[in-house]
């Protein structure tokens, strides 16, 4: 059943606005981290959306089945615990580049993961040269000339970040089939994501205080990760993916770096070399190549059909 046309361009705005917001976040993270240890602004950002989403849907989830239980939970645990967390503590081990880099290889996961656990077909050429097209030119934008280091444990972990991010995707593409309310469904992800991250903040640098609450400063970007970045963001990335399908939402990741680059230029005046602008021209062609060509014999509604009647 093909998506109305109305329909598919919201999915695509809402995947877009998701990117957009979610690149600049590196500039509150940055701020916060001078008062706040990367756990406690991971469970602030979450607790906050929380609120925010409860507030806005308050009524209890019906769920139908322990499966619909189980597939909350795996959100929970993989969008929100292990992603972050794993993202966090490659970000201690190894470069931000290097993460940078390696996150954005989510997309051939998430293709990986539609083909084994959606019976997709699996996608063609083109989408596999558009992640090259685009890993390379995020190579550009992110190293900025600098020779790549390998830092074996962190980039590693950062690597089984990007496969986390991709199961989310998938999940996230089963729950939108259970046609509950998508506030409230993902409040739900919320709660057992900050659930599953509770033995995290005894273990790790986990220790608030009154006088990191004191600033404006660090209110604002608290209240921006954890409002726009995690509520907001959230909501709108799992509208995407259950009107385009967990792939095509997907290499939307793609677009985070040059959002950041953009914040960096228009915010922090940072020069915008012709490396970058190479890297970002690149990086959006292989963004078309990947969206528009993600099979050859079937159309991508005929594939989100198949997925509908697999789950």
């Amino acid at each position: 059943m093909k998506q109305p046309k109305q329909s598919t361009q919201l999915g695509h705005l809402a995947a877009i606005i998701t990117i957009l917001i979610w690149g600049t976040t590196f500039i509150s993270t940055k701020i916060l981290l001078r008062s706040f240890s990367p756990i406690e602004i991971l469970f602030l950002r979450f607790a906050i959306g929380f609120i925010l989403l409860f507030l806005l849907a308050p009524k209890r989830l019906k769920l139908t089945s322990r499966r619909q239980k189980g597939l909350l939970a795996a959100a929970g645990i993989s969008g929100i615990t292990l992603y972050y967390l794993l993202e966090n503590v490659a970000l201690t081990m190894t470069t931000a580049s290097n993460v940078g880099i390696i996150i954005t290889i989510a997309p051939f996961f998430t293709g990986l993961l539609s083909t084994w656990f959606l019976k997709q077909e699996n996608p063609k050429w083109w989408f596999y040269a558009g992640f090259v097209l685009a890993l390379f030119g995020i190579g550009l934008i992110s190293l900025g000339g600098n020779s790549l280091q390998l830092n074996p444990t962190g980039d590693l972990l950062a690597i089984l970040a990007a496969a986390t991010w991709a199961v989310y995707s998938i999940l996230t593409r089963k729950i939108s089939e259970l046609g509950h309310n998508i506030v409230q469904s993902t409040r739900y992800v919320f709660g057992y994501g900050l659930l599953f991250m509770l033995p995290m903040c005894f273990v790790m640098n986990f220790q608030l205080q009154w006088r990191q609450f004191t600033s404006v400063t660090n209110w604002g970007n608290l209240l921006f990760l954890g409002v726009a970045a995690s509520a907001l963001c959230f909501v709108t990335w799992n509208t995407a993916v259950g009107i385009l399908g967990a792939v095509k939402t997907s290499v939307y990741i793609y677009l985070v770096p040059i959002a950041t680059v953009a914040t960096s230029v228009l915010i922090l005046k940072e020069p915008l070399t012709p490396m970058i602008i190479i890297g970002t021209s690149l990086t959006l062609i292989g963004l078309w190549l990947s969206k528009t060509r993600l099979f050859e014999s079937k159309s991508t509604e005929d594939m989100d059909q198949k997925m509908r009647t697999e789950l």
